[in-house]
């Protein structure tokens, strides 16, 4: 298991710049895989919460049912576009993917199923400066921060 602590430790500024981007709005989208192995999306709200990345869905959402029999997912930060005349000053998006392992601990007022997430990659997408290129940075247990360029 990968925990947010983990990404955290390994590599801080990092993984602060990616959470501020999940913090900066309530509503991120998650993707799930429907029983015939079609992408789904959903919004979604997101907790860092005890060193985790935790999930909270309403009780038979088809995004819960859709983790319980295939917990691979995907999510992605709230977008915000690059501000006008400066694209190098947009802080960009964040993506985390790995797999939703229910806690058994639901929500008691409500019966919601929650999850935290066994990290398999952490992303931060930005534009450089110049504004000529992207910078990709990706994070993955066992390989550590690696940075691209793109142009």
């Amino acid at each position: 298991m990968t925990s947010w602590d983990d990404v955290a430790a390994a590599e801080p500024e990092f993984a602060a710049r990616v959470r501020a981007l999940f913090e900066a709005q309530k509503h991120m989208t998650l993707a799930t895989l429907r029983r015939d192995g079609a992408p789904r999306i959903s919004g979604t709200e997101v907790r860092f919460a005890d060193g985790e990345v935790v999930l909270g869905m309403m009780p038979g959402s088809l995004k819960a049912l859709d983790l319980l029999r295939d917990p691979r997912m995907a999510l992605h930060s709230p977008m915000v576009d690059p501000p006008e005349g400066d694209p190098s000053a947009w802080l960009g998006d964040a993506k985390i993917a790995g797999r939703a392992v229910a806690t058994g601990d639901p929500d008691a007022a409500r019966d919601a199923p929650h999850f935290r997430v066994d990290i398999t990659e952490v992303v931060h997408t930005r534009v450089g400066s110049p504004a000529d290129h992207l910078v990709i940075e990706s994070w993955h247990p066992g390989r550590g921060l690696e940075r691209t360029e793109r142009r």
